[in-house]
């Protein structure tokens, strides 16, 4: 008889903080990115730096704890889950970008912005740290969904939410973005949606539109 089994075992995260030079006099905000499926946090990152107008913020990128190496290539990137054990991936993801967001936020003045911008598979992980956050924050997500399991008490903590797709993305397609907006509402959340020329990619129009978003909260 062949049983499968779970164990708890710990490991190691990664990530990049990109300070402004204005750290010394507190952060104005804490912007936290979670990258898509297969990438690396250098990726969204990079993402985070083409955002305009947030002098004065700490930008963090998180790396999935599911490393290995693209295809052939000894690029290594990432994943946060599979469907796999889902539950217990999850509650990792969790606790693991809270542990970050705890320890890059050690110290920061309490009225600092704390947002979290997810791309992609990075959106669900994006959201589910975000619903779990000590203080109600804000959510910028593009190409990726609302996880099913977070419930309407549990949305309405956030703060504000921009969610974007592309006209092309096959992937986050028109039906599932207008469920997630639909979902919001009844959730009584302020909701700011966005559909761009593009497909499963985070644009530079869509970095301008993030970055007037951030600078009404």
């Amino acid at each position: 008889m062949t049983l499968a089994r779970t164990i708890r075992a710990a490991t190691y995260g990664r990530y990049l903080v990109d300070a402004p030079s204005t750290a010394d006099r507190g952060l104005a905000g804490i912007l936290i990115g979670c990258h898509g499926y297969a990438e690396s946090a250098e990726a969204q990152l990079a993402r985070l730096q083409e955002i305009p107008g947030l002098e004065g913020w700490a930008r963090v990128s998180v790396q999935a704890l599911h490393r290995f190496y693209r295809g052939r290539s000894e690029e290594v990137v990432a994943s946060w889950m599979t469907r796999q054990d889902r539950e217990l991936m999850i509650a990792d993801n969790v606790a693991y970008v809270s542990s970050v967001v705890a320890e890059v936020s050690a110290g920061a003045d309490a009225a600092a912005q704390l947002v979290f911008a997810g791309f992609s598979q990075g959106v669900a992980t994006a959201f589910r740290a975000a619903c779990a956050s000590a203080v109600p924050c804000a959510v910028v997500a593009l190409g990726g969904d609302i996880p099913p399991e977070i419930d309407s008490r549990s949305l309405a903590w956030l703060r504000r939410v921009m969610i974007g797709r592309g006209t092309r993305d096959e992937w986050y397609t028109e039906g599932k973005h207008a469920a997630d907006l639909t979902r919001l509402s009844e959730a009584g959340m302020p909701v700011q949606p966005l559909t761009l020329d593009a497909g499963h990619e985070w644009t530079a129009e869509f970095s301008r539109a993030a970055g007037r978003f951030l600078a009404t909260l």
